[in-house]
């Protein structure tokens, strides 16, 4: 027998919580449609009347397999549910479920609200009730219930009990600051159901302030709780919340969860989760975490020539898991610390096979040492070094021939007297025995500049004539430049991280004294790398 185990998100209104993150409604349309494709039992959308975004989402609500909720708070003191204007305004966005939180911390309901305990037991009570009279599936979130729980065990205990006698489908158990370890959440999830809350209408609602977020969440359900809440890629407020991309693949692959629980997520769409995540990042325009588990680009890299070499002969050795399972991919990293046995890996999963003897793995070695002497890196710019090894095999045919390129900056003042830069990009490829010349400038929809990389790679993508439609897709998602020796002989090194429409993404590097020369190289490795796999 197995237990159903229910998967509440919250990306939507906790994550949005996030420093620096504010979803506009198209986004937050794209997102939820990707977190029901995922398979989560709830998307919680977010607080309607709390801002003019919320509001024009919740009034063109997506159509969800998940059960859509609106987040709010409970009642006010001194005024009846029915009457209270606040959360009136939750309950008018008509979602077949009503998230409240509510004070269960004595300390917070007497000093921030200002009301007796009593008052706000019956607030609790009272706006349970009402969810419940109209027909919702409620939900009470109890915040700072932990901290509450170590200050007044039995009052805190008795906020959960009110909302569950009330109603609530669900009471989910805040640790709202974040530092409760563990084993304690441990303890008190389970005497909150020796209390009288069952753990079939118990949550957990994590943040990450001890980096204990997935731990903690692990160890409620270990007590009994059936419902945990998170969010993609750990977004929230301050350290963030539970990270989903971790729970998620955690419950499903990981004993004694796997067996012990069913979740409405299947084995087919945990392979979207990796994609899932870096759409997020791409919506946001931020770099993913590289070491992320299970969903980072590192996360199942194997740079040392040892583990390479038995990665070869079994991947269970240095692989907890089937990189497939999430969505994510084996990397061999290369570089001068690299043998033939790491080489003949990273070959074999571009599709190149390479005998043992192979006069060639002797050569591409010498020359990715001679390449990082100079600078280069493959270590982190993985397509780059399949180009390269192609070129010394003689795999890599020529797409185009590029027989010139100009960037001019002008600094200039606009018509509202204003000093401006404006970055324009002249590029001349030839494609079958054709020239063509493409001229970018860098100003974005905004009219900003964008500098000039962004008009060069306009520019070098604008026309390559049959090969055109093979780009269209893939867009320049992050650029990072390093200086690699001072003085007068600074080397300037560029990786550029490329990403196309099937959510597949590829770092290539450029190495040059002149930054524009570094950016320009790692831009043609990008597009090679992109046209070779589309098979152009």
């Amino acid at each position: 027998m197995t237990d159903r185990l229910y998967i509440y998100d919250t990306t939507l209104r906790d994550g949005q919580q996030t420093q620096g993150v504010q979803f506009s409604t198209p986004e937050k349309h794209q997102i939820a449609k990707t977190l029901d494709a995922l398979g989560v039992d709830y998307i919680e959308g977010g607080w309607p009347g709390a801002n003019p975004t919320d509001s024009e989402f919740f009034a063109e609500a997506p159509k969800t397999r998940a059960t859509f909720t609106a987040f709010g708070m409970t009642k006010r003191a001194g005024r009846s549910a029915e009457n209270d204007d606040v959360l009136a305004e939750v309950m008018n966005a008509a979602t077949p479920a009503v998230c409240l939180v509510g004070k269960t911390h004595d300390f917070h309901v007497e000093t921030a609200l200002g009301i007796t305990l009593q008052e706000n037991l019956e607030n609790i009570r009272a706006s349970v009730a009402h969810m419940v009279a109209q027909g919702r599936e409620a939900l009470f979130d109890a915040e700072h219930f932990f901290d509450g729980y170590k200050s007044n065990a039995p009052y805190a205990l008795e906020c959960a009990l009110a909302a569950y006698q009330a109603g609530a489908r669900w009471v989910v158990l805040c640790d709202t600051n974040g530092g409760t370890l563990p084993p304690e959440i441990h303890d008190i999830t389970r005497a909150v159901i020796e209390a009288g809350v069952p753990g079939t209408h118990l949550g957990i609602h994590t943040h990450n302030d001890t980096e204990n977020a997935v731990a903690g969440s692990l160890a409620a359900i270990d007590a009994g709780a059936r419902q945990v809440q998170g969010t993609l890629n750990g977004l929230g407020e301050r350290c963030g919340n539970a990270n989903l991309t971790t729970l998620i693949p955690t419950l499903l692959l990981k004993e004694p969860y796997a067996s012990a629980f069913e979740t409405g997520i299947t084995h087919d769409a945990l392979k979207t989760l990796t994609q899932a995540s870096r759409q997020l990042d791409d919506i946001l325009n931020r770099v993913p975490m590289r070491q992320a588990p299970y969903v980072g680009v590192s996360a199942f890299a194997h740079k040392a020539g040892l583990h390479a070499s038995a990665i070869l002969k079994d991947p269970t050795t240095y692989e907890h898991i089937d990189p497939e399972a999430v969505g994510n991919a084996r990397i061999i990293p290369m570089s001068n610390q690299a043998g033939q046995s790491n080489l003949r890996r990273r070959l074999a999963e571009a599709g190149i096979e390479v005998e043992k003897d192979n006069p060639a793995l002797a050569r591409i070695l010498e020359e990715i040492k001679r390449r990082e002497a100079e600078g280069y890196t493959y270590d982190s710019a993985q397509a780059s070094f399949e180009l390269l090894a192609r070129r010394e095999l003689g795999l890599m045919p020529e797409f185009f021939e590029v027989k010139r390129y100009k960037v001019t900056v002008e600094r200039r003042k606009n018509k509202y007297n204003r000093m401006v830069s404006l970055s324009e990009a002249v590029v001349v490829v030839k494609v079958d025995g054709e020239k063509k010349l493409s001229v970018s400038e860098s100003l974005d929809e905004s009219g900003s500049d964008r500098g000039p990389v962004n008009a060069l790679a306009k520019a070098l993508g604008k026309d390559l004539g049959r090969y055109q439609q093979a780009i269209d897709d893939m867009h320049l998602v992050d650029f990072k430049v390093r200086i690699t020796q001072g003085g007068t002989e600074a080397v300037t090194r560029v990786i550029i991280d490329s990403q196309d429409g099937q959510g597949r993404r590829w770092s290539t590097v450029g190495v040059s004294a002149n930054i524009v020369d570094a950016s320009f190289d790692a831009l043609l490795d990008a597009i090679d790398w992109k046209l070779l796999r589309d098979g152009a």
